[in-house]
């Protein structure tokens, strides 16, 4: 009686790519992948779904133009910040203004 003590073999084909090639093949060059879903109830469209996926690299998608994360301030911490030095000067200015409108009816 035989146990089974070792792993077992490994697939390997000729010319092949195994996963970690066809990635790095995907993310260097980009996929993209789009649809629409669209419902129609008697030629009147109800309601139409836009799907787009791109996979891509970070710098990949830097160069196609893409670079929304940079600016999501969920994402970005760099982001978060120009969104509350944006916030700050915003309230600075209403409370210049309603302490100048104070200070006028007190006169």
């Amino acid at each position: 009686m035989t146990t089974p003590s070792r792993l077992p073999q490994r697939y390997e084909s000729d010319g092949g790519s195994n996963l970690a090639d066809i990635l790095e093949r995907v993310l260097d060059k980009g996929v993209v992948i789009a649809g629409d879903i669209r419902i129609n109830l008697l030629d009147i469209e109800l309601l139409t779904i836009k799907l787009r996926l791109i996979v891509a690299s970070v710098d990949k998608a830097k160069e196609m133009g893409i670079d929304w994360w940079e600016t999501d301030p969920a994402l970005s911490s760099s982001a978060r910040k120009g969104q509350l030095t944006e916030e700050n000067k915003r309230l600075r200015h209403r409370i210049e203004e309603l302490e100048g409108s104070r200070g006028e009816e007190r006169r």
